[in-house]
């Protein structure tokens, strides 16, 4: 065998058993089997990845300890473009209706949190962030109900740009 030389069955049903998430349960089993004289061709197939992938994971078993091995390392991703202390004071404005904003709108939409965020913090945000962010600020979106008149409808929906009628609200 290639890899795994150093390294025990047990060692690996050791680790198999501390492990918790999906990712690192697959390559400490696929390192079993791999153990057990399944070759890397068929253990891809198995586990529908590319035959480097399966290298890649007995590699690294190989060259790290076994529990370091099998985790992935944190991935920051980007830096968000609002300040702690400025995503709390947003959220807490989203709690409040629009109109305390001296907003002439009866609730929060996309395009209105976008329109705020940009006057307010000087940062451009997608309609889609802007759900996501109104989602994480405690806001959630309804479904217009049936019967709802067109006028209510257009006032409710203004820049929801969802393809779905309805409106935000807080939890």
């Amino acid at each position: 065998m290639e890899h795994l030389d150093e390294i025990t069955v047990e060692d690996l049903q050791d680790a198999l058993d501390r492990v918790e998430g999906k990712k690192p349960t697959q390559r400490l089993l696929a390192a079993i089997a791999y153990k057990n004289g399944v070759t890397q061709t068929e253990l891809a197939e198995w586990y529908g990845v590319e035959r480097r992938t399966i290298y890649s994971w007995l590699k690294r078993l190989d060259a790290d300890s076994l529990d370091e091995a099998v985790e992935d390392e944190k991935r920051p991703g980007r830096p968000r473009k609002l300040s702690e202390a400025e995503q709390q004071e947003f959220e807490h404005a989203l709690q409040e209706s629009p109109t305390a904003l001296d907003y002439d709108a009866p609730a929060w939409t996309p395009a209105l949190v976008q329109s705020h965020l940009e006057e307010t913090y000087d940062v451009e945000y997608s309609i889609p962030s802007c759900r996501r962010l109104m989602k994480e600020a405690g806001l959630r979106f309804q479904p217009s109900r049936p019967g709802t008149t067109t006028e209510q409808h257009d006032r409710e929906n203004q820049g929801t740009s969802r393809g779905i009628d309805g409106r935000w609200l807080p939890k």
